[in-house]
């Protein structure tokens, strides 16, 4: 990890617009479970059901997106990517760089707000709680590297990034039965089953097989970054 391109990257998410994307979600979640608790409705099934169809389904996809492509996207567009190309710093370095910032801002905007909305409602009842947190750290780990893939890959990350959280995290891989076993909020949301006890909560992916596809997508896509960055010319270009 580069300590210079990593503050550089923390300015670009924190420091735009794009901190207030960031905040909007998760204060959003917190206002849903506190809703939920005063109006009597906050038992474990329906915080089950809001941490797996807003926290997981929804908002972490979403964070990953804006996460992920926010550290790289906007400097391939704007072509100050050169003035990282130029330095002395090893391609691959520069992408394991802004996908350790991008999985860093997950766990902060993602991981906390989930435990806290969660625990808002059950305490630390079953595991729920600690259980979708970790699911939300693990999955946001595997958005952060996809999403900043699609940045390197694309000038129009956001656009397929939106369709894909949508379309394919939102809608296939929550109702076509077997497309689930291709689905990251999948594999987090079998992470946090595994953690927690509760009756009302069950996944069909097994860990055995969510644990080595968030490696496989994880891993795969910061080294896949990491090569297409030395395809870039002192340009920017390929």
């Amino acid at each position: 990890m580069n300590g210079v391109i990593a503050g550089i990257s923390y300015r670009a998410l924190l420091g735009r617009r794009r901190i207030w994307l960031l905040i909007m979600l998760p204060v959003v979640l917190i206002g849903l479970a506190v809703l939920l608790r005063v109006i009597g409705s906050g038992g474990e099934n329906a915080t089950i059901t809001l941490m797996r169809t807003f926290a997981i389904g929804t908002m972490l996809p979403l964070l990953g997106l804006i996460a992920g492509t926010g550290v790289i996207a906007p400097e391939i567009d704007d072509g100050t990517i050169i003035h990282l190309l130029a330095k002395p710093i090893s391609r691959p370095v520069i992408a394991q760089t802004k996908f350790l910032v991008a999985a860093s801002i997950l766990a902060l905007f993602a991981a906390v707000p989930t435990f806290v909305a969660a625990y808002l409602l059950v305490g630390l009842e079953s595991g729920v709680a600690s259980g979708f947190a970790v699911g939300a750290l693990v999955g946001g780990v595997a958005y952060a590297a996809v999403f900043m893939l699609l940045g390197v890959l694309t000038r129009h990350a956001v656009t397929i990034g939106i369709v894909y959280a949508l379309v394919w995290e939102g809608v296939v891989g929550n109702f076509v039965p077997g497309a689930r076993r291709f689905s990251i909020q999948q594999w987090a949301q079998s992470i946090a089953d595994q953690l927690s006890s509760s009756p009302f909560f069950s996944t069909e992916i097994t860990l055995g097989f969510a644990v080595p596809a968030l490696l496989i997508v994880t891993v795969g896509a910061v080294v896949w970054a990491g090569q297409r960055l030395r395809s870039f010319s002192l340009t920017g270009d390929e």
